[in-house]
């Protein structure tokens, strides 16, 4: 484990948010959230190192881009890409996070000449198209050699995202665009509702910290989205919050119910219509918290403060000021 400053600015000047186990793999291991008081940026803190973080990955990590049909995501993704697309006859990708590759396949088969980042070992190996190996800072990707880079759900994964954004300036064609997903800091499901994949969620941003980052690098936002068209982080327990905060209580993770699945494996339930039921007369407040959910989402959307963000970032072209 490891100390840090913020990446963002540089400061050690943070507060503590909240403490969360691992809940997907480990959850006997417990981390701690800070906020940067000087410029907003959330990170876990102290860390697992660079070393250490692989066993936070095991293959199981993967089998969900096996298990489920992605497609109507992909779709969405290439969405962002579409001024680009018309405008090159064979444009460039480069795909951070590739990894098991289905993206860019994806963008493969609408013309685009394609290539992935993929540091996991537990992914899948790629023979079909280029994919280094190794972080991306540190990567021989040549300046000035692709015209869109995207990273969806990426940043917030990485040890020095700044490194990442210099580096994605830096092989951008002069135009090019870079994609990328992150969760929102300023959302209920970020800040308050335990909703981050930690501690592979090393990091959480908001709008603010995001524009420093491209501002630092000579990048502008074109566009900045809130839904979850991509990819959702729920209110999931608003109201659990809700109620805490008008009794003048913080809602902690040990406060939380146990979820559906939780109860199933605790309780030796059948997966099934049945178990919902006694779950849901089990635990009131969780089912109208869930009945309600999509209403407090449409509203976070509309308030730009929803769980995530997706940033679409231009390099200046040619005697276009940065």
């Amino acid at each position: 484990m490891e100390t840090v400053n913020c990446n963002c600015c540089g400061s050690s000047n943070f507060r503590k948010v909240y403490e969360k186990p691992d809940d997907k793999y480990f959850p006997e291991e417990w981390f701690t959230v800070v906020e940067c008081l000087e410029c907003g940026l959330g990170f876990v803190n102290p860390r697992p190192t660079i070393q250490e973080i692989g066993r936070y990955y095991p293959s199981a990590f993967f089998c969900d881009f096996e298990e489920k049909d992605h497609s109507q995501r992909y779709a969405e993704e290439a969405r962002y890409l579409a001024d680009i697309e018309y405008q090159k006859k064979t444009p460039r990708l480069l795909d951070l996070g590739c990894a098991n590759g289905d993206f860019p396949r994806y963008m493969r088969s609408r013309g685009w000449d394609v290539t992935g980042l993929e540091i996991a070992e537990s992914s899948k190996s790629i023979e079909d198209f280029p994919v280094y190996r190794e972080l991306f800072p540190c990567a021989p990707v040549p300046a000035h050699s692709f015209d869109a880079i995207t990273a969806w759900a990426v940043i917030e994964h990485v040890h020095d995202p700044m490194a990442y954004f210099k580096k994605a300036a830096e092989v951008l064609k002069p135009g090019g665009h870079f994609v990328f997903l992150v969760t929102n800091f300023e959302s209920l499901a970020s800040r308050h509702l335990f909703c981050e994949d930690i501690p592979r969620h090393l990091y959480f941003f908001t709008p603010s910290t995001i524009r420093y980052y491209l501002k630092q690098v000579g990048m502008t936002p074109q566009q900045i989205d809130f839904d979850d068209r991509i990819f959702g982080l729920h209110s999931n327990f608003w109201l659990l919050w809700l109620l805490r905060l008008l009794t003048g209580r913080t809602l902690r993770y040990k406060d939380l119910p146990p979820t559906y699945r939780q109860e199933v494996s605790k309780k030796g339930w059948r997966l099934g219509l049945l178990s919902k039921i006694r779950y849901a007369l089990g635990h009131p407040i969780v089912s109208l918290d869930q009945a309600l959910r999509p209403i407090v989402d449409w509203y976070a959307m509309r308030q730009k403060r929803y769980g995530t963000i997706v940033c679409v970032a231009e390099k200046p072209g040619a005697g276009h000021p940065s």
